[in-house]
Protein backbone atom coordinates (compact mmCIF):
# COMPACT_ATOMS: atom_id res chain seq x y z
CA UNK A 1 0.00 0.00 0.00
CA UNK A 2 1.50 3.30 -1.11
CA UNK A 3 2.06 5.97 1.54
CA UNK A 4 3.09 9.60 1.57
CA UNK A 5 6.56 9.79 3.11
CA UNK A 6 8.91 12.73 3.48
CA UNK A 7 12.68 12.36 3.71
CA UNK A 8 14.71 15.29 5.02
CA UNK A 9 18.45 15.10 4.47
CA UNK A 10 19.87 13.72 1.23
CA UNK A 11 23.42 12.75 2.02
CA UNK A 12 24.55 9.31 0.94
CA UNK A 13 22.38 7.56 3.52
CA UNK A 14 19.33 9.80 3.22
CA UNK A 15 19.38 9.45 -0.57
CA UNK A 16 19.63 5.66 -0.29
CA UNK A 17 16.66 5.60 2.10
CA UNK A 18 14.55 7.80 -0.17
CA UNK A 19 15.46 5.77 -3.25
CA UNK A 20 14.41 2.53 -1.56
CA UNK A 21 11.01 4.02 -0.70
CA UNK A 22 10.52 5.26 -4.27
CA UNK A 23 11.44 1.83 -5.64
CA UNK A 24 8.78 0.29 -3.40
CA UNK A 25 6.11 2.53 -4.94
CA UNK A 26 5.67 5.09 -2.17
CA UNK A 27 4.99 8.78 -2.81
CA UNK A 28 8.15 10.45 -1.54
CA UNK A 29 8.74 14.14 -0.85
CA UNK A 30 12.36 15.13 -0.34
CA UNK A 31 14.20 18.13 1.05
CA UNK A 32 17.86 18.96 1.38
CA UNK A 33 19.73 22.12 2.32
CA UNK A 34 21.55 21.90 -1.03
CA UNK A 35 18.61 21.51 -3.46
CA UNK A 36 20.69 19.99 -6.27
CA UNK A 37 21.10 16.78 -4.23
CA UNK A 38 17.39 16.11 -4.79
CA UNK A 39 17.67 16.04 -8.58
CA UNK A 40 18.48 12.30 -9.02
CA UNK A 41 15.52 11.43 -6.79
CA UNK A 42 13.18 13.85 -8.56
CA UNK A 43 14.17 12.14 -11.81
CA UNK A 44 12.95 8.88 -10.26
CA UNK A 45 9.60 10.33 -9.21
CA UNK A 46 10.18 12.15 -5.92
CA UNK A 47 8.66 15.55 -5.21
CA UNK A 48 11.11 18.23 -4.15
CA UNK A 49 10.02 20.49 -1.29
CA UNK A 50 11.32 24.04 -1.11
CA UNK A 51 11.46 24.11 2.69
CA UNK A 52 11.48 21.62 5.58
CA UNK A 53 8.02 22.85 6.57
CA UNK A 54 6.71 22.08 3.10
CA UNK A 55 8.26 18.61 3.21
CA UNK A 56 6.81 17.81 6.63
CA UNK A 57 3.41 19.14 5.61
CA UNK A 58 3.26 16.70 2.72
CA UNK A 59 3.33 13.49 4.77
CA UNK A 60 2.29 11.88 8.03
CA UNK A 61 5.55 9.89 8.13
CA UNK A 62 8.68 12.07 8.26
CA UNK A 63 12.15 10.50 8.08
CA UNK A 64 15.08 12.70 9.09
CA UNK A 65 18.69 11.78 8.33
CA UNK A 66 21.00 14.75 8.77
CA UNK A 67 24.43 15.50 10.24
CA UNK A 68 23.60 15.58 13.95
CA UNK A 69 20.82 16.14 16.48
CA UNK A 70 21.18 19.94 16.63
CA UNK A 71 20.59 19.88 12.87
CA UNK A 72 17.43 17.80 13.42
CA UNK A 73 16.01 20.48 15.71
CA UNK A 74 17.05 23.24 13.34
CA UNK A 75 15.47 21.56 10.33
CA UNK A 76 12.19 20.77 12.11
CA UNK A 77 11.92 23.97 14.15
CA UNK A 78 9.32 25.68 11.96
CA UNK A 79 7.69 22.53 10.57
CA UNK A 80 4.08 21.48 11.38
CA UNK A 81 4.85 18.39 13.51
CA UNK A 82 1.47 17.90 15.17
CA UNK A 83 -0.02 14.58 14.13
CA UNK A 84 3.15 13.46 12.37
CA UNK A 85 5.43 10.52 13.07
CA UNK A 86 9.06 11.63 13.14
CA UNK A 87 11.57 8.84 12.50
CA UNK A 88 15.00 10.20 13.30
CA UNK A 89 17.74 8.16 11.63
CA UNK A 90 20.50 10.61 12.47
CA UNK A 91 23.50 9.20 14.32
CA UNK A 92 23.82 10.53 17.85
CA UNK A 93 23.93 9.82 21.57
CA UNK A 94 21.20 8.27 23.75
CA UNK A 95 20.73 11.47 25.77
CA UNK A 96 20.21 13.43 22.54
CA UNK A 97 17.57 10.94 21.41
CA UNK A 98 15.66 11.29 24.69
CA UNK A 99 15.82 15.09 24.57
CA UNK A 100 14.66 15.12 20.95
CA UNK A 101 11.79 12.74 21.75
CA UNK A 102 10.61 15.07 24.51
CA UNK A 103 10.94 18.07 22.20
CA UNK A 104 8.98 16.34 19.42
CA UNK A 105 6.25 15.23 21.84
CA UNK A 106 5.92 18.84 22.96
CA UNK A 107 5.24 19.72 19.33
CA UNK A 108 2.55 17.04 19.04
CA UNK A 109 4.54 14.41 17.15
CA UNK A 110 5.06 10.69 17.73
CA UNK A 111 8.78 9.91 17.77
CA UNK A 112 10.96 6.97 16.82
CA UNK A 113 14.73 7.00 16.99
CA UNK A 114 16.74 4.66 14.82
CA UNK A 115 20.21 3.17 14.64
CA UNK A 116 21.20 2.21 11.09
CA UNK A 117 23.39 -0.88 11.11
CA UNK A 118 24.32 -0.64 7.44
CA UNK A 119 26.18 1.50 4.95
CA UNK A 120 24.28 3.25 2.12
CA UNK A 121 24.80 0.60 -0.56
CA UNK A 122 23.28 -2.04 1.77
CA UNK A 123 19.94 -0.25 2.13
CA UNK A 124 17.00 -2.39 0.88
CA UNK A 125 19.32 -5.38 0.58
CA UNK A 126 19.73 -8.49 2.76
CA UNK A 127 21.88 -7.83 5.80
CA UNK A 128 20.76 -4.25 6.38
CA UNK A 129 19.29 -3.69 9.85
CA UNK A 130 17.78 -0.63 11.52
CA UNK A 131 17.09 -0.62 15.25
CA UNK A 132 14.13 1.44 16.48
CA UNK A 133 13.15 2.70 19.90
CA UNK A 134 10.52 5.11 21.15
CA UNK A 135 6.81 5.07 20.29
CA UNK A 136 5.62 1.48 19.84
CA UNK A 137 2.40 2.79 18.34
CA UNK A 138 4.32 4.62 15.63
CA UNK A 139 6.49 1.60 14.94
CA UNK A 140 3.55 -0.79 14.61
CA UNK A 141 1.69 1.61 12.30
CA UNK A 142 4.61 2.02 9.90
CA UNK A 143 6.52 -1.25 10.25
CA UNK A 144 5.80 -2.29 6.65
CA UNK A 145 7.27 0.94 5.31
CA UNK A 146 10.29 0.71 7.60
CA UNK A 147 10.89 -2.82 6.34
CA UNK A 148 11.40 -1.45 2.81
CA UNK A 149 14.62 0.31 3.88
CA UNK A 150 16.10 -2.49 5.97
CA UNK A 151 15.08 -5.20 8.40
CA UNK A 152 13.38 -3.23 11.20
CA UNK A 153 13.80 -4.29 14.81
CA UNK A 154 11.98 -2.57 17.66
CA UNK A 155 14.11 -2.74 20.82
CA UNK A 156 12.62 -0.58 23.58
CA UNK A 157 10.20 2.25 24.46
CA UNK A 158 13.18 4.32 25.66
CA UNK A 159 14.11 6.49 22.64
CA UNK A 160 17.75 6.34 23.68
CA UNK A 161 18.02 2.56 23.41
CA UNK A 162 18.42 2.32 19.62
CA UNK A 163 21.34 4.78 19.51
CA UNK A 164 22.90 3.12 22.57
CA UNK A 165 22.78 -0.31 20.92
CA UNK A 166 24.02 1.23 17.67
CA UNK A 167 27.04 2.66 19.48
CA UNK A 168 27.61 -0.61 21.34
CA UNK A 169 27.68 -2.52 18.05
CA UNK A 170 30.05 0.06 16.59
CA UNK A 171 32.23 -0.41 19.69
CA UNK A 172 32.45 -4.12 18.93
CA UNK A 173 33.27 -3.32 15.31
CA UNK A 174 36.02 -0.85 16.19
CA UNK A 175 37.46 -3.32 18.66
CA UNK A 176 37.60 -5.93 15.91
CA UNK A 177 39.19 -3.45 13.50
CA UNK A 178 41.73 -2.41 16.14
CA UNK A 179 42.64 -6.06 16.74
CA UNK A 180 43.02 -6.70 13.03
CA UNK A 181 45.21 -3.63 12.49
CA UNK A 182 47.47 -4.60 15.38
CA UNK A 183 47.70 -8.18 14.10
CA UNK A 184 48.38 -6.92 10.56
CA UNK A 185 51.22 -4.71 11.78
CA UNK A 186 52.80 -7.63 13.62
CA UNK A 187 52.44 -10.09 10.72
CA UNK A 188 53.76 -7.67 8.10
CA UNK A 189 56.72 -6.81 10.34
CA UNK A 190 57.87 -10.38 9.65
CA UNK A 191 57.02 -10.04 5.94
CA UNK A 192 54.48 -12.86 6.16
CA UNK A 193 51.71 -12.60 3.49
CA UNK A 194 48.89 -10.71 5.19
CA UNK A 195 46.06 -11.94 2.94
CA UNK A 196 47.11 -15.54 3.58
CA UNK A 197 47.27 -14.94 7.34
CA UNK A 198 43.87 -13.23 7.31
CA UNK A 199 42.01 -15.77 5.20
CA UNK A 200 43.49 -19.04 6.45
CA UNK A 201 44.33 -18.27 10.07
CA UNK A 202 42.78 -15.12 11.54
CA UNK A 203 39.20 -15.21 10.25
CA UNK A 204 38.58 -18.88 11.14
CA UNK A 205 40.11 -18.25 14.58
CA UNK A 206 37.93 -15.19 15.21
CA UNK A 207 34.81 -17.06 14.12
CA UNK A 208 35.64 -19.86 16.55
CA UNK A 209 36.29 -17.38 19.38
CA UNK A 210 33.02 -15.53 18.69
CA UNK A 211 31.16 -18.69 19.72
CA UNK A 212 32.25 -18.03 23.32
CA UNK A 213 30.71 -14.56 23.52
CA UNK A 214 27.21 -15.66 24.65
CA UNK A 215 28.80 -17.49 27.61
CA UNK A 216 30.83 -14.38 28.44
CA UNK A 217 27.65 -12.28 28.26
CA UNK A 218 25.92 -14.68 30.66
CA UNK A 219 28.83 -14.43 33.09
CA UNK A 220 28.68 -10.62 32.98
CA UNK A 221 24.92 -10.59 33.58
CA UNK A 222 25.22 -13.01 36.52
CA UNK A 223 28.33 -11.38 37.98
CA UNK A 224 29.92 -14.82 38.25
CA UNK A 225 33.37 -14.44 36.68
CA UNK A 226 34.78 -17.84 37.63
CA UNK A 227 36.49 -19.66 34.78
CA UNK A 228 37.75 -23.09 33.87
CA UNK A 229 39.66 -21.75 30.90
CA UNK A 230 42.47 -19.15 31.00
CA UNK A 231 42.18 -16.80 33.98
CA UNK A 232 43.27 -13.17 34.18
CA UNK A 233 46.72 -13.98 35.57
CA UNK A 234 47.41 -16.20 32.58
CA UNK A 235 46.09 -13.53 30.24
CA UNK A 236 48.22 -10.88 31.98
CA UNK A 237 51.36 -12.90 31.28
CA UNK A 238 50.18 -13.46 27.71
CA UNK A 239 49.59 -9.74 27.21
CA UNK A 240 53.09 -8.95 28.51
CA UNK A 241 54.50 -11.38 25.95
CA UNK A 242 52.44 -9.77 23.20
CA UNK A 243 53.61 -6.27 23.99
CA UNK A 244 57.25 -7.31 24.30
CA UNK A 245 56.99 -9.08 20.94
CA UNK A 246 55.48 -6.03 19.28
CA UNK A 247 58.35 -3.86 20.47
CA UNK A 248 60.95 -6.45 19.49
CA UNK A 249 59.43 -6.50 16.00
CA UNK A 250 59.51 -2.71 15.74
CA UNK A 251 55.72 -2.36 16.03
CA UNK A 252 53.94 0.02 18.39
CA UNK A 253 51.61 -1.83 20.81
CA UNK A 254 49.37 1.22 21.32
CA UNK A 255 46.13 -0.62 20.51
CA UNK A 256 46.90 -3.26 23.12
CA UNK A 257 47.89 -0.93 25.98
CA UNK A 258 44.31 -0.17 27.14
CA UNK A 259 43.59 -3.88 27.45
CA UNK A 260 46.81 -4.42 29.38
CA UNK A 261 45.92 -1.55 31.71
CA UNK A 262 42.61 -3.04 32.82
CA UNK A 263 44.11 -6.53 33.03
CA UNK A 264 46.81 -5.23 35.36
CA UNK A 265 44.24 -3.33 37.43
CA UNK A 266 42.02 -6.37 37.90
CA UNK A 267 44.89 -8.68 38.81
CA UNK A 268 46.28 -6.07 41.24
CA UNK A 269 42.94 -6.25 43.09
CA UNK A 270 43.66 -9.92 43.78
CA UNK A 271 41.22 -11.16 41.14
CA UNK A 272 43.65 -12.91 38.83
CA UNK A 273 41.62 -16.13 39.24
CA UNK A 274 38.67 -14.63 37.35
CA UNK A 275 37.92 -15.04 33.65
CA UNK A 276 38.09 -12.24 31.10
CA UNK A 277 34.45 -11.37 31.78
CA UNK A 278 35.60 -9.78 35.07
CA UNK A 279 37.27 -6.97 33.15
CA UNK A 280 33.89 -5.39 32.55
CA UNK A 281 33.85 -4.37 36.22
CA UNK A 282 36.94 -2.20 35.62
CA UNK A 283 35.06 -0.28 32.90
CA UNK A 284 32.19 0.78 35.13
CA UNK A 285 32.30 4.23 36.66
CA UNK A 286 31.08 4.47 40.24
Amino acid sequence: MSENISVLGLGLMGSALAESLLAAGHRVTVWNRSPDKAEPLVAKGATRAATPAQAVGASELVIVCVLDYPAVREVLEDAPLRGRVVVNLTTGRPVEARETATWAAGRGADYLDGGIMAVPYMIAKPGALILYSGSRTAYDRHEEVLAVMAEPRYVDPDPGMAPLLDLAMLTGMYGQIAGFLAAAALVTSAKYPLTEFTGTLLVPWLNAMAASEPATAAAIESGDHRTEVSNLEINRVGMDNLIRTFREQGVRPDLLIPMKTILDQRVARGLGHEGLSGLVEELRIG
